[in-house]
């Protein structure tokens, strides 16, 4: 399986105590939430620009937004 460069995660949050039964000790356990990836952040950022730019269609907009956060990525790993 390939892993597709993604940049990580774009909002990670630290591993974190959660109580699912409100105060029972034994309840306790660790919880991780990574969020999205930083390629789907960029990519989001970029469909408002993909839209003013008039592409209409879905596909078309879907792979320019991640065309863009590609080269963004790659940008990112040059400096």
């Amino acid at each position: 399986m390939i892993k597709l460069k993604d940049g990580g995660p774009a909002f990670p949050q630290p591993n974190h105590i959660i109580d699912t039964d409100r105060g029972r000790e034994e309840a306790r356990g660790w919880m991780q939430d990574s969020g999205m990836s930083l390629r789907d952040w960029f990519a989001g950022q970029f469909l408002t620009t993909a839209e003013i730019m008039g592409m209409a269609d879905g596909k078309e907009i879907a792979t320019a937004c991640y065309k863009m956060a590609d080269a963004m990525l790659a940008a990112r790993e040059a400096k």
